[in-house]
């Protein structure tokens, strides 16, 4: 399988991390976002959309980073849960983080980090923070003494809520104001074959430094 992603997109992390602690056969393809790759004809030949995570297996190609999860999960047989109702439970959660985490975060993350500061908000910027404090707090309470937040193991609602969370750069996530999610990071990050977005994927802000 091969994964289209940039070391940057937390959306495309979830989709790498979810390859690389599933076993998978997968490389990763680097797509170079900033000099506006995803904007070209042939990226959207291949999505449609114009945005990464983008996997081709054979001759299935798919696009959003939960699907990308569901399928590899599927695929594997492995973070995806024990019955359907664990599914459902690890489903609920990958749509919470793509509306509620992923959604504010990656906005916020850009808007402070990649934006040109001339065009940085900072209305804008408190909105989303404020947006992404609730979320947390809900992830940080559904953690109190659990290990995983969807079943008793880790499946990909671990590694959809947390594709944000380990990058650098200053987006007003501080670690130490969630103990709950603090403690659920070391454990994700504790799995065999986790690495740090810009180990696991092609591109970083030093690259293009």
């Amino acid at each position: 399988m091969k994964l289209y992603c940039f070391g940057e997109s937390g959306n495309a992390y979830k989709a790498a991390l979810t390859l690389a602690l599933s076993g998978a056969e997968w490389e990763p393809v680097y797509v170079d976002l900033f000099n506006g790759e995803t904007r070209s004809p042939a990226f959207r030949a291949l999505n449609v959309m114009g945005e990464v995570p983008v996997l081709v297996d054979g001759d299935l190609v798919l696009s959003q980073s939960g699907v990308i999860q569901d399928y590899v999960s599927s695929k594997t047989g492995k973070l995806g849960g024990k019955s359907a109702a664990e599914r459902r439970e690890v489903l609920r959660w990958v749509f919470f983080d793509n509306h509620k985490v992923s959604g504010q975060a990656g906005t916020l993350r850009y808007n402070m980090n990649f934006l040109p500061e001339t065009k940085r908000n900072a209305d804008v910027n408190a909105y989303y923070l404020m947006r992404l404090t609730s979320a947390l707090k809900v992830l940080d309470a559904a953690l109190v003494g659990k290990e995983w937040l969807a079943t008793d193991a880790p499946t990909i609602a671990d590694l959809a809520c947390c594709g944000y969370l380990y990058y650098p750069e200053p987006f007003g996530f501080d670690r130490k104001q969630f103990p709950h999610i603090d403690r659920w990071l070391d454990r994700i990050a504790a799995l065999p074959g986790w690495k740090y977005p810009y180990d696991l994927m092609p591109g970083s802000p030093a690259d293009r430094a």
